[in-house]
């Protein structure tokens, strides 16, 4: 059984696609299907996070769309994809998984360390 967090978030989220598939159909120059790809791309990043909070969630999901609508066309220049849509939901599904592993990695990264090996190296 679902908890009634995720349930609603689902819900906010199928409310949001639809809305700016919509929205998007009318706005000269808005890409709706990206717009739409980094939607549910975000979506389905924010509804696989149940440990996090139902704040950090939402945020998460609007950088997720927005990050994902912004480097789906850098990601069609780079990878035999045709779509936009589909390069933005791989963007949007990756851009705060990614990112937030890399701030783990660099909280727990030894810089001393690092750098000592990088300078011994050389000599």
């Amino acid at each position: 059984m679902t908890e009634p967090a995720s349930a609603a978030l689902i819900a906010v989220a199928s409310t949001v696609i639809a809305t700016a598939a919509t929205a998007g159909s009318f706005v000269p120059g808005v890409d709706a299907n990206a717009l739409v790809g980094a939607i549910a791309g975000g979506a389905l990043f924010v509804t696989s996070a149940r440990d996090l909070p139902i704040t950090r969630r939402v945020i998460y999901l609007l950088i997720s769309a927005g990050v994902g609508y912004l480097g789906a066309p850098e990601l069609i220049q780079h990878v035999p994809l045709k779509s936009t849509g589909i390069a933005a939901f791989l963007c949007g599904a990756l851009a705060v998984t990614v990112t937030t592993l890399l701030i783990e990695r660099v909280k727990t990264l030894d810089v001393n360390s690092l750098l000592s090996n990088f300078f011994n190296r050389g000599a």
